[in-house]
């Protein structure tokens, strides 16, 4: 029986003893950042040129502070904000449909399922918004997805905040901690960005930009 978040992130309890194997999505799993995509694809060119320009001042203060996720947060409520949590998921089900073949890494994915022939526990930890994630994780057949959360008011539509921290840097380790308990160690781990160290520095094996492959 697998643990549902409210809004998108999962996990099935691993087994006694089964290893648990975590990977990064965006530029791991996939060749470029799923989240941009999915936001410009969703919203048309003439809507994202104009979110964009009403982005200009989060954009100039990303550029002095590198807070990825304040930008994150700007973006969704420019663009998601007001959004029904039926209208999102069913857009990122057909989103991650049209999308699979041009943005998943083949070698990534013949690691992924390698993990899965030796009976590994495996979790997506991005920090993408989980529930835009979800149905590439349920493509997948991951056993856990661990991402950045939306907030829905009460007529479930996006309030255009997180409901959690960005899901990078230390938060991905504090995630798998809640997730999986304190004294997790990962049998592996893959990234390929600085926001991915806490979590590769927990794992038996850390594979940092070790996927080049190209759909």
């Amino acid at each position: 029986m697998s643990e549902m978040g409210a809004a998108g992130g999962f996990r099935q309890p691993p087994a006694p003893g089964q290893p648990v194997v975590a990977f990064d999505f965006d530029g791991t799993l996939t060749v470029r950042d799923s989240f941009t995509t999915f936001l410009r694809k969703r919203a048309g060119r003439r809507r994202w040129a104009l979110g964009l320009v009403r982005l200009a001042p989060a954009t100039a203060a990303y550029a002095k502070d590198r807070d990825r996720g304040a930008i994150k947060a700007a973006a969704v409520k420019e663009f998601l904000q007001g959004v029904s949590r039926a209208e999102l998921e069913a857009d990122a089900e057909a989103y991650a449909a049209r999308a699979w073949r041009k943005l998943m890494r083949p070698d990534a994915l013949e690691t992924w399922a390698d993990w899965g022939a030796k009976g590994a526990h495996r979790v997506i930890v991005t920090a993408s918004p989980a529930l835009t994630v979800a149905p590439f994780a349920r493509r997948l057949g991951a056993a856990g997805l661990l991402g950045t959360e939306l907030t829905f008011d009460a007529e479930d539509r996006l309030t255009g905040h997180f409901e959690s921290p960005n899901c990078r840097g230390g938060e991905k380790v504090r995630r798998l901690y809640a997730a999986y308990g304190a004294d997790l160690r990962l049998a592996a781990a893959y990234g390929d960005t600085s926001g991915d160290t806490e979590m590769l520095q927990i794992a038996d094996h850390a594979g940092f930009r070790v996927f080049k492959g190209r759909p």
